[in-house]
């Protein structure tokens, strides 16, 4: 299995800068890495605690924590290393952490470089991305390590026949924090105690965003009390269900801010709005009140557009992977979704308590929206389920950081 998982990595490393030519996301990816260890270079021979994320919904679980933990040992150095590009890009400048960089490729000589440069007091992973050349090294140099806001299910490699080397790299971690009992139950079978049922974070980061909500001023101007529909982090596919429903529509306004902000994908989605719309980036002068549509072709405000929403439709459910329903659900307004939400456990949960509403066509979709805004009562009772399901779980980052006290002293 080793030697399979270095043949791995060693045809990635060979096929990625091919990909590169064709391929934005994966040149980032590429181009990105060779800056990793001049990156690290202001690390070496001072106390750092590093954080793993996969890409941007996972920085978001462990942002609590990393300021949590910056408030605790002001002196120790932050680490946030990305896989991803879409992560990395939007956090790249994030201000709480001292090096923010790229994860670079999982070979042997990478790992053994990587954690003697860095030699963290403490490395936690998030969720999962778990590296086993990486969690090897660490072990071998007997570096605590734990992983916060982690989710097992029973089809991952782990509890497989041929998972051996992903299940020996678990033995790295001195603490899985995971969010679920079935996780908990999961790694049972594989022989670890050391599990805390903790819950997600990403509750207490958006429970933290209620109590500090910013007002925006376009906004309140452009819904003037009318009922608003914001339509966030929404691919093609989502777009294609709203553009149909938008343009029959004579009773709401609506703001959607798309995952892709090219000039052309938002030229495009304006070209198939029959309604008045304006841009994020034209608001400026224009009486915004007179428009039906407000396109956001800018990133980093959506969380604080939702405040606004007297109903939320978060993308990615129906083909690309759901995108976050916890940021308008702290609101107290209901949320509607693709049918494709299996692997995030809010969104089972939401679904259940009808909280969240899921869709897979133009019908459900018109149906439901049609009912959460012609029925008043069914709108508000369904955002108080949204409200009161983010408030009954926000905590975890409590728990954790209670462990990683008795981890540093």
């Amino acid at each position: 299995m080793k030697l399979t998982y270095r043949l791995f990595i060693g045809f990635i490393r060979f096929v990625l800068p091919i990909l590169a030519l064709f391929s934005k996301k994966v040149k980032l990816f590429v181009e990105g890495r060779k800056l990793t260890f001049e990156k690290l270079k202001p690390l070496q021979g001072t106390d750092v605690i590093w954080f793993h994320v996969a890409s941007l919904g996972e920085f978001e679980q462990a942002r609590p924590i990393i300021e949590e933990v910056k408030e605790l040992v002001p002196s120790y150095k932050i680490l946030v290393t990305f896989f991803s590009p879409s992560g990395y890009e939007v956090r790249k400048d994030y201000h709480m952490a001292d090096v923010v960089c790229y994860l670079p490729l999982d070979s042997k000589s990478n790992a053994v470089q990587f954690v003697k440069w860095v030699n963290p007091k403490l490395a936690i992973f998030v969720k999962y991305d778990f590296w086993p050349n990486l969690l090897f090294e660490l072990k071998k140099n007997n570096c605590k390590t734990i992983l916060v806001s982690g989710i097992f299910r029973e089809n991952q490699i782990f509890f497989e026949w041929y998972g051996k080397l992903m299940r020996n790299a678990l033995k790295s971690f001195d603490h899985f924090f995971v969010q679920n009992s079935e996780s908990k139950e999961l790694l049972k079978s594989l022989a670890f105690g050391n599990v805390t049922i903790s819950g997600d974070t990403r509750f207490d980061r958006v429970y933290k965003i209620l109590q500090q909500k910013k007002t925006l001023d376009f906004v309140d101007q452009f819904k003037s009390d009318q009922l608003t529909i914001v339509a966030g982090s929404t691919w093609k596919e989502d777009e294609a269900l709203l553009i149909d429903y938008i343009n029959t529509s004579d009773n709401c306004k609506f703001i959607i801010a798309p995952h892709t902000i090219s000039k052309k994908s938002i030229s495009d989605l304006k070209a198939m709005l029959s309604k008045r719309v304006i841009l994020y980036s034209e608001r400026e002068g224009r009486q915004l009140e007179n428009y039906d549509v407000l396109l956001i072709d800018t990133i980093g405000i959506l969380t604080n557009i939702y405040a606004y929403a007297d109903v939320a439709y978060v993308g990615g459910g129906l083909k690309t992977g759901l995108h976050n329903i916890l940021e308008p659900a702290t609101f107290g307004i209901p949320v509607v979704i693709g049918h494709k939400y299996d692997k995030f456990k809010e969104a089972i949960d939401l679904v259940e308590l009808k909280g969240c509403f899921s869709i897979k066509n133009q019908k459900e979709f018109d149906s439901i929206f049609d009912k959460l805004i012609q029925d008043e009562s069914f709108r508000k009772s369904s955002g108080k389920i949204a409200g009161d399901y983010i408030q009954a779980n926000y905590g975890a980052t409590d728990k954790i950081i209670a462990y990683i006290k008795t981890m540093l002293n």
